[in-house]
């Protein structure tokens, strides 16, 4: 199926209050993407630790994203296949490209990782800067396309009560590991709006240990200000130190 960008542009724009099954997790992906092309752009490959470090994060951020695709391709390439057939596989071809460059980049690392300082490890760090670039860039325009085109056929095919029904479903696939992992990129990404709503609900329906186990992973990535605008929505305790009014 070929999209329509001003079509995509027009539906969007008519549907802003409708459930968004991608806006959050993306968020959290252009975090950790940017985050990590940063720390790779910035690297001492001299410097043993930091090289290990480093090439830590990177391996995260591919198994992350490994397992981003398999989600989509799991739960939400089905439910549009289910009624509007076809619709998915332009997107379904790019995972696809996806999970041949997660393999690519995870052997660079590898190959990285071996070398101890040097102009070799110099080159192999700047060419895994380079072809990590090109993946986040890649992802970009993916996650756009899924936003507007996937939504668009999303929308006009499901109910909201039936994309939260299928978002519930993909969310407690996730180990609680991986979910802690997500919150923490996930949260600070988001505006104070958008984090409320999910933590709220959390409030609502989770354990007390899951929220504050959510709540201590995010604290340390949040502003002063930010926190204390949460803690108040959440009806928690003033933060010590700061004007809440």
């Amino acid at each position: 199926m070929k999209f329509d960008s001003r079509e995509i542009q027009a539906v969007a724009a008519t549907h802003p209050s409708r459930f968004d099954l991608y806006a959050d997790i993306h968020k959290a992906m252009r975090a950790l993407m940017s985050d990590t092309l940063l720390a790779v752009g910035r690297m001492d490959p001299d410097d043993t630790a930091e090289l290990g470090s480093v090439s830590g994060r990177v391996l995260e951020l591919l198994d992350f994203c490994a397992a981003h695709v398999r989600h989509e391709n799991e739960f939400v390439h089905p439910a549009i296949e289910a009624r509007a057939p076809g619709a998915s596989a332009a997107l379904a071809h790019e995972h696809e490209s996806h999970v041949q460059d997660i393999t690519h980049l995870q052997a660079t690392v590898a190959n990285l990782c071996r070398l101890s300082g040097g102009q070799e490890a110099a080159s192999t760090a700047r060419a895994l800067y380079r072809e990590l670039a090109l993946f986040v860039g890649q992802n970009f325009t993916h996650m756009h396309l899924e936003e507007t085109a996937h939504n668009t056929i999303l929308w006009a095919r499901y109910t909201d009560a039936e994309l939260l029904e299928l978002h519930t479903r993909l969310v407690s696939s996730i180990a609680p590991a991986d979910m802690m992992y997500t919150l923490r990129w996930m949260v600070p990404a988001q505006n104070p709006a958008e984090r409320t709503a999910l933590l709220s609900d959390m409030q609502a329906h989770a354990p007390a240990p899951v929220l504050e186990a959510a709540l201590a992973q995010v604290r340390p990535f949040l502003s002063d200000p930010d926190w204390a605008k949460l803690a108040r929505s959440l009806g928690l305790a003033p933060v010590a130190g700061l004007v809440t009014a």
